[in-house]
């Protein structure tokens, strides 16, 4: 019994404080596996879920000091009993989650070591046999060192909790056990082998047979048999593999863009899974290493399970230079325990992580050949004219009374406003935009993606097109920033064919259409040469033919017929 008490002490003991220290190591992540535990349809305990962080840190700071209280014989008494109430807790906690199959990782090792419901159950069973054998056996368990070598030794070990627990929450756990960890490449996280096992299903057949009711079990093929059928389940006995990232998008407007980004380097990603919850200091910093980022070559997103209503006005009120895209909150969470946190990516590849704490430690050498630095505060003005240019035309666009009216009270219009002379109030936008427009072509020239960046590069392109009568004017600007690779060279095809279009005259790319409802019909405006239309196109980067843009324009059955200018007159 002496020598079962001693190997049942130093397991138990070593095993609590192994499991407590891991969990220490990140109690951010402990703390979202207790709201799992708290959820209605497990524990029902939602007036728990704001203390989770605070309940994660003390369960797991006290799973430490029973460990060590054990090795060192502290507290006999009070040590052997709290491990007893400890684990029997922990083993209804896991045989519930298993039984019901409601939470399906305990986080008992955190991310080091995942266990499935049922294999924590029978650890904690384990531990609870050589608990009960060191209660039966206390006689045996004697204490090492002195009274007050163990008192210190225990607020030691109290204080080392402590700093460990600080450290993390105002930084990053110091040992990453995710799938996310510096060096991991995303994009290799989430594909899974060829020669990976796939899951297995059991198919249970129901059929009449002879006039009786029979079920034939499968593995998926149709049983040959004769009988009428009734029905089918299917049960999966074996899980395939699964990859250790899933879930990871980048969405927004309803398109995917994650092989693009994980396919960019030097992109700096902010993550800030929650809006609501968010702390909003961060954001201070974040904006400072994001524009030198921006200054230094790279390419800056957020990520966020956020809806885009709040990520656009988070990025107003703390004028961000960059926009939101939308990921699953949980992975999120798995990404980064600081909210928010900061990436690094290099075609997909984590270079560095950070907490918003650390934001200035992010390294951001200039990227070779990068652009000259982006005009921040230019940017700002352009986008904040960018929404402008589209307010009224949204409205404009709308089908139906009710619709206009849903749309301008979502936009925080009055109904005299909505109701308005919409077309009046855009010319009266529009004329405003062109006039801070046209004084940067005169001072500065064209603002392309060297001056604002990609994003914001077609903005006054657009202000422009929507100011026909000073087309004239600058379209030789627009031109040489589309030579220069300021603008797409589309952008300014599509602007000299609207120009040669309004002065009747033939247009040299084909972007340019005309729909009557009459007679006329839709067509395509007369081109030069149109024989060589579709080479001028490509040349100019256009992806479509004349013959598929056509499609685009008027409808897939439209058929592509070249016009002269002599027909249109």
């Amino acid at each position: 019994m002496r020598i079962l008490v001693g190997i049942s002490r130093i397991i138990v003991g070593v095993l609590f404080i192994i499991s407590g220290l891991i969990k220490l190591n990140d109690p951010v992540g402990f703390s979202f596996k207790l709201k799992d535990y708290f959820a209605p349809e497990v524990l029902d305990l939602g007036f728990l879920v704001p203390y989770a962080l605070l309940i994660a840190i003390f369960l797991v700071i006290i799973e430490v000091l029973l460990g060590v209280a054990l090795l060192l014989g502290y507290l006999k008494k009070f040590t052997l009993w709290s491990l007893l109430l400890m684990i029997l807790f922990f083993t209804f906690l896991t045989f519930y989650s298993a039984y019901f199959n409601k939470v399906t990782d305990c986080g008992c090792f955190g991310d080091a070591i995942k266990l499935t419901p049922w294999e924590s159950f029978s650890k904690d069973i384990v531990l609870l046999i050589l608990i009960l054998i060191l209660f039966i056996g206390r006689k045996y368990i004697q204490p090492f060192f002195s009274t007050n070598v163990r008192s210190i030794l225990i607020f030691a070990s109290f204080v080392f909790c402590l700093a460990i627990t600080y450290h993390v929450l105002q930084h990053l756990p110091i040992i990453d056990f995710r799938p996310y960890k510096i060096g991991a490449n995303i994009q290799d996280g989430m594909s899974v082998p060829e020669d990976a096992p796939q899951p297995i299903f059991e198919y249970k057949w129901k059929f009449i047979i002879d006039g009786q009711e029979k079920i034939i079990t499968t593995n998926g093929e149709y049983p040959q048999v004769d009988g009428e059928f009734i029905s089918t389940e299917t049960e999966m006995i074996q899980e395939g593999y699964e990859p250790p990232i899933h879930d990871f998008t980048m969405e927004r407007d309803g398109e995917d863009f994650t092989t693009q980004f994980l396919e960019t380097e030097n992109l700096v990603v902010v993550i800030a899974y929650s809006l609501g919850n968010t702390e909003k200091d961060g954001f201070t910093p974040i904006k400072e290493v994001t524009d030198k980022a921006l200054k230094n070559g790279y390419n800056v997103i957020g990520l966020s399970a956020s809806s885009q209503e709040m990520t656009e006005a988070l990025v107003e009120e703390y004028k961000l230079n960059f926009k939101f895209y939308f990921c699953d909150e949980t992975t999120l969470k798995t990404i980064v325990r600081s909210n928010p946190g900061i990436l690094e990516l290099d075609n997909g590849t984590i270079k560095q992580k950070l907490h918003w704490n650390d934001s200035q430690k992010l390294e951001l050498p200039a990227v070779k050949n990068a652009r000259p630095k982006l005009n921040l505060s230019l940017k700002q003005r352009l986008d904040s004219i960018a929404v402008l240019d589209q307010k009224y035309r949204k409205l404009m666009q709308t089908q139906s009374i009710d619709e206009r009216k849903k749309l301008g009270e979502s936009m925080g219009l009055s109904e005299a406003e909505y109701s308005s002379d919409l077309s009046q109030m855009q010319n009266v936008l529009d004329s405003v935009n062109m006039v801070f427009v046209e004084s940067y072509f005169l001072q500065n020239g064209y603002p392309g993606k060297s001056v604002v960046g990609e994003e914001s590069s077609l903005v006054a392109w657009n202000v422009l097109q929507h100011n026909p009568d000073k087309i004239p004017l600058y379209l030789p600007l627009v031109k040489k920033a589309a030579e220069a690779g300021e603008i797409p060279k589309t952008s300014a095809a599509m602007m000299e064919d609207r120009y040669l279009m309004m002065e009747g005259k033939p247009q040299i790319y084909g972007t340019q259409g005309m729909s009557y409802d009459d007679a006329r019909g839709s067509f395509i405006w007369p081109t030069e040469n149109a024989e060589t239309l579709n080479q001028r196109r490509k040349e100019a980067g256009f992806e479509e033919t004349i013959e598929e843009y056509a499609k685009i324009l008027f409808g897939k059955d439209f058929v592509y017929q070249p016009r002269t200018m002599e027909q249109i007159k």
